[in-house]
């Protein structure tokens, strides 16, 4: 939900609250101010009655409402003293409308002739079903213009207000490390906005710095710790084949070749596992997966071949991703080695392609692998193991840079992997 709309939601629910207890406040205000002013009219009225009653003495003799609204009837002085001008709501039974019908009854006591007098006075009142009913609407229509008076405010003013907000979201949607132009700051007034320009301005400078001593160092750790590893390993080969050594020593050297050669590949797949977490294969390019596992596949024909092999290519569909070349063929790469290296002798990997995933499925160990460790850095199934045990870490953090996701299924002793796109399209990496 946009913030703008977050913003109605709420602030429509609140008035929605004000407005009904406002409504409530002003229906009990309303229907006392209706009350004052028929108690007034009644006094009014009072005032008439007793003085036309001094001239009048047929009047005197109205002792039922009838036709008339007022009724009175003689009563003792005694009963009369004790008689005070009282207002209240009550029921009138009316002969013509065969109904009773609320009114408003003056009571109240007056002398003429030396005679005592109790006076009766009703007026009609306001229904309450009815008010209530008019109110109800007059409420509606009341908060349906605010509600799109404040909807147009909403899109015609805060969004205008806002509009320096989405600029910089949308500099840090199109930001990418190494291949981004000078960060460009918001031109407004506001104070809130300003300093979130500096801070932006600040943080992105700082990963910038950040960014360009990794890749610095990634290219010195490559080149100061592969050139020496290379120089040994060269050495120690030409050592081994004058022929000078004993079985023992070719064996210790055999040994430590082999130490040599595990140290670079492992610093290899450090260096790449660095550089993908940091970003730096920035160039992207639209990959199909059918082109890199054929490509592949023919790479790996003497591997196939020497462990017996065979790989099912099935395509069901065309999965394309944006990403880095490179990495696509890394990724690729480790899962398909993965597959034939921990593969049985005259097994089969079977790799199918839809239009928004690929697996691929290979038998092998009968045994399933541990969900939890399998994407950790250096987790291997045996000790023993030759692998560098990055290979599936390197995978979970290509598939964790772009709009993929990586699963693991394991049925009738069968390894599957199957990667998936999460969205449409790509996913925001800045």
């Amino acid at each position: 939900m946009k913030l703008l709309n977050h913003t109605l939601l709420y602030l429509s629910v609140s008035l929605l609250g004000v407005l009904g207890i406002w409504a409530v406040v002003f229906y009990f205000f309303m229907l006392q101010e209706v009350k004052d002013t028929i108690d007034d009219g009644l006094t009014n009225y009072k005032m008439f009655i007793v003085h036309r009653a001094q001239g009048d003495t047929a009047m005197l003799n109205s002792d039922a409402f009838s036709d008339k609204n007022y009724s009175i009837k003689e009563i003792p002085a005694t009963q009369a003293m004790q008689v005070l001008d009282t207002y209240k709501d009550t029921l009138i039974y009316q002969e013509r409308l065969e109904q009773h019908k609320p009114v408003r009854l003056l009571t109240t006591a007056f002398v003429a002739n030396e005679k005592y007098y109790e006076l009766k006075i009703i007026s009609a009142v306001i229904n309450k079903a009815d008010l209530i009913r008019k109110l109800f609407l007059a409420l509606v229509a009341l908060y349906g213009v605010m509600l799109a008076s404040i909807l147009v405010v909403n899109n015609l003013v805060l969004k205008k207000i806002w509009k320096p907000f989405h600029y910089l979201l949308a500099q840090l949607r199109n930001f990418r490390l190494g291949n981004t132009p000078v960060f460009k700051s918001a031109r407004t007034s506001v104070k809130e906005f300003r300093e979130l320009n500096d801070s932006l301005q600040s943080l992105l400078q700082r990963n910038s710095d950040t960014y360009l001593s990794q890749k610095q160092f990634n290219e010195n750790a490559s080149h100061e710790l592969q050139t020496p590893l290379a120089i040994s390993i060269n050495k120690l080969e030409l050592l081994a084949e004058r022929g000078e050594l004993t079985n023992e020593d070719a064996e210790t050297v055999g040994e430590v070749i082999q130490a040599l050669e595990s140290l670079k590949r492992l610093n290899k797949a450090l260096l790449l596992l660095s550089r993908i977490e940091n970003q730096q294969f920035v160039e992207e390019q639209t990959v199909r997966f059918s082109e890199v596992f054929q490509k592949l596949t023919r790479d790996f024909s003497d591997m196939l071949h020497f462990r017996e092999v065979k790989v099912e290519l099935n395509e069901e569909g065309d999965f394309e991703s944006i990403m880095n070349g490179d990495l696509a063929e890394i990724l690729v790469m480790n899962l398909l080695k993965n597959a034939i290296v921990h593969n049985t002798a005259g097994g089969v990997v079977t790799v199918t392609i839809a239009g928004s995933w690929f697996s691929i499925e290979n038998s092998g160990n009968p045994e399933p692998l541990d969900e939890e460790k399998m994407f950790d850095r250096f987790y291997k199934r045996s000790p023993q193991s030759s692998s560098t045990g990055l290979g599936l870490a390197i995978v979970k953090a290509i598939t964790a840079l772009y709009a993929l996701s990586v699963n693991y299924e394991f049925h009738n002793s069968k390894h599957k992997f199957i990667i998936l796109s999460n969205t449409m399209g790509r996913a925001d990496r800045g």
